[in-house]
């Protein structure tokens, strides 16, 4: 048992002093902090007014039916085929040109510019312009501008969630989705990348021939086992660094946001009231503002432990198979005739939590979320949208055979090969090197 510490003792150090370890530790919270504080300074941000020019033939519209706080109209009388040469350098982003038969042809209308226009101002035009046409057939049949307004009701509803007690807390289906497919990303990402961190370290210690000197005083299951665990221990702790850094960062950024909103300086009150209103929408609106309502309905605790359980014992599953494919081989370019046939359920799982995520509760969602191979990332998919503990505990019993199983099986073969040099490994000689004793 000492020398099974002293190796993970020796990998986790190891890395954790390494630089790209702290980059990418300090990097990724500063990320998906930047995800959640964008879109807020975008909203609060005045927006760079576009001027647009505007040639009406047919003489519907007036100034006061193209108000767009983004947007400044200016009404011209010159031709078509004169104007959209030099609107340009009048100073103007963009030339409308409205047909004189634009309510039987809404299709005529014509927007010129020096170069490709945004699409948030294409689509301004197009609105201001289909509500005027709108408006003008609807007066024509007879139709009052009011009873079509009544007529177009907009279903917004809010997702509520319902413990066995009988609490009430409100959720999104956005959120869900967003959070469940953060997690099932990061396990996927992280399985293949500290798998593949194991086997390429077990491949250069056997390359250089040092695996023979500490194999002379550890066991090779002891090694395997030391090594894996080692490395799966640095991936915890940059979760926990993420996990940290991420809370800490995204507090001190609300709380800059909202100081800055309560001090603002030469607005008038009606201002500063919808500023602040402008800035609760986007923190609402944002991608971390939908987390958040699922977060208020979820048990965080469970999710973490679930997250760190799967993480770390999905790890353990996949790094044993790695690592046996580690010992067989010589190169890393020898290797990838083994690491794709791991590769495939990794992938094949992520495929299927593009599925889980639709429909949480499918048949194929359930059986994904039960097989060892598939569990860590398609149980992560459907934790936040609620499980029953039965299915949790189940998948996790499931997920530990599993690792006990691949990892019998990855000893039989790493003892072999981690000594085995000079004859290239195959799949026949692998199934023999489970039965050799010794």
């Amino acid at each position: 048992m000492n020398k099974i510490l002293l190796v993970i003792q020796r990998e986790y150090i190891t890395r954790v002093l390494k630089k790209s370890f702290w980059i990418s530790s300090l990097l990724a919270p500063v990320l998906l902090t930047a995800i959640y504080a964008i879109p807020i300074w975008l909203a609060m941000k005045d927006k760079e007014q576009k001027k647009v020019a505007i040639l009406d033939l047919s003489h519907l519209w007036k100034p006061a039916d193209l108000q767009d706080k983004e947007l400044i109209f200016t009404f011209i009388s010159k031709s078509e085929m004169q104007f959209k040469k030099e609107f340009s350098k009048d100073g103007y982003d963009a030339f409308v040109s409205i047909p004189a038969n634009v309510l039987s042809n809404p299709k005529g209308v014509h927007i010129y510019s020096s170069k490709n226009i945004g699409l948030s101002l294409k689509e301004s035009v197009e609105r201001l312009i289909q509500n005027k046409v709108r408006q003008e057939l609807m007066y024509q049949a007879g139709i009052s501008e009011k009873v079509y307004e009544d007529t177009q009701v907009d279903i917004e509803s809010d997702t509520i969630t319902i413990s066995d007690s009988g609490d009430e807390t409100n959720s999104s289906s956005a959120g869900a989705m967003i959070l469940a497919g953060v997690m099932g990303l990061i396990l996927y990402v992280t399985l293949l990348l500290y798998g593949s961190q194991v086997m390429n370290g077990v491949i250069e210690e056997k390359s250089s021939r040092i695996i023979e000197v500490i194999i002379s005083s550890v066991k090779p299951y002891q090694l395997m086992l030391g090594k894996i665990i080692g490395v799966g221990l640095v991936g915890l702790t940059q979760f926990l660094l993420w996990i940290v850094l991420t809370i800490g960062l995204t507090q001190v950024t609300s709380k800059v946001y909202a100081s800055k909103a309560s001090s603002m300086v030469g607005l008038s009150q009606d201002a500063q009231i919808k500023a602040n209103a402008d800035m609760a929408k986007a923190m609402q609106d944002s991608p971390m503002g939908e987390v958040t309502k699922v977060l208020e309905s979820t048990n965080i605790p469970l999710v973490m432990f679930a997250f760190l359980f799967y993480f770390f014992v999905g790890y353990l599953l996949y790094s044993s198979l790695f690592a046996a494919i580690g010992s067989a081989v010589e190169s890393a370019t020898e290797a990838q005739q083994f690491t794709f046939i791991v590769m495939i359920p990794i992938i094949f799982s992520f495929l299927l939590a593009q599925y889980t995520m639709q429909d949480p509760d499918s048949t194929i969602a359930f059986w994904s979320s039960m097989i060892p191979f598939t569990s860590p990332i398609n149980m992560m998919v459907r934790l936040p949208y609620g499980v029953p503990i039965w299915e949790l505990v189940a998948s996790m019993v499931f997920l530990l055979i599993g690792f006990f199983v691949c990892s019998w099986i990855s000893a039989r073969i790493y003892r072999v090969g981690i000594l085995m040099y000079g004859k290239k490994a195959t799949w026949k000689e692998l199934s023999k090197w489970l039965f050799y004793k010794g």
